[in-house]
């Protein structure tokens, strides 16, 4: 029986898709930090890959703020931890999807193409873009089958509470005030469950290279996605903004999932404020059971 390899298998998308994939009695081989460095190639070698089928490729450093103070953890992690997968995949011809992330900086024209120019503005995004570059150079060179899924604000249950929108859920749920950095930047958001759909619709992917946006196709700013909160949670809580800008911030972004839908058949099944009262509802379930 053959087998899907997950690296970032304890991550907030990795925790989840290995879950998925169980669900579809797929046998998993879950890897994470807890059995090696990803740059490591003695990590990778250690895996029993005869079986193996495909691998989804989701380990990383993901905090764009501590991508400014500690960016060489994320260039190693991310490139180099990249790049030992693709060899491990190379020697084994095992098709690879490769979780990246928005890396075209601050756009020109909205909504954002996979052809549209690539700017990162962070070291985060440039560590996932040189990852990108790795991929598409061993799929061109050695014919290895790779798609890039570039997903644009992913949120789901689970989710870490240093991001924003489960931040946004505990304030609005248990603390007499909402306190958020900046109110105005704007994102395209997309449910977890819709990009788990995503990744799952690139099992199909034989050869080649393909890069995909994975959105909404619309954005929402910080005050939109507090009132939305704010309304399914049935709380009216004061909103205090510390009007801190972080570095290099981007106003807004829009993906164009044109490209995915077309050739993928994939699309968003999830509003945003459906996806909220997902979080909310477990939140609240979880919390009674503690």
């Amino acid at each position: 029986m053959s087998k899907i390899l997950v690296t970032g298998a304890t991550g907030f998308i990795g925790k989840a898709l290995v879950l998925r994939l169980k669900s579809l009695f797929i046998d998993v081989i879950p890897l994470s930090s807890n059995d090696g460095d990803i740059a490591h190639p003695e990590t990778l070698d250690r895996i029993e890959h005869g079986q193996i089928s495909h691998v989804f490729h989701l380990a990383g450093r993901t905090y764009v703020p501590d991508s400014w103070s500690n960016p060489l953890d994320f260039y190693q992690t991310n490139v180099l931890g990249t790049t030992n997968v693709l060899e491990f995949c190379r020697r084994r011809t095992i098709p690879l999807t490769y979780i990246s992330a928005y890396i075209y900086g601050h756009p020109e024209i909205l909504p954002l193409k996979e052809s549209s120019p690539v700017r990162p503005s962070n070291p985060y995004a440039l560590s996932k873009y040189l990852a990108e570059e790795a991929c598409e150079f061993y799929s061109a060179v050695h014919g290895l089958p790779v798609t890039t899924l570039r997903p644009f604000n992913a949120y789901g249950i689970g989710q870490s509470p240093n991001f924003l929108i489960p931040s946004i859920i505990r304030q609005a749920l248990y603390s007499q005030a909402i306190i958020v950095k900046d109110l105005l930047p704007k994102r395209d958001y997309v449910y977890l469950e819709d990009l788990l759909a995503a990744l799952l619709a690139t099992l199909n992917a034989t050869s080649g290279y393909k890069v995909y946006n994975i959105g909404s196709g619309y954005s929402m700013g910080v005050s939109d996605v507090i009132g939305i909160v704010q309304d399914v949670a049935g709380s009216s809580k004061e909103i205090i903004c510390e009007n801190v800008v972080r570095t290099n911030e981007l106003m807004d972004v829009v993906a164009d999932i044109t490209k995915v839908t077309a050739e993928l058949g994939w699309r968003p099944e999830h509003s945003f404020r459906s996806g909220i009262e997902k979080i909310i509802a477990a939140e609240r379930l979880g919390r009674i059971h503690e």
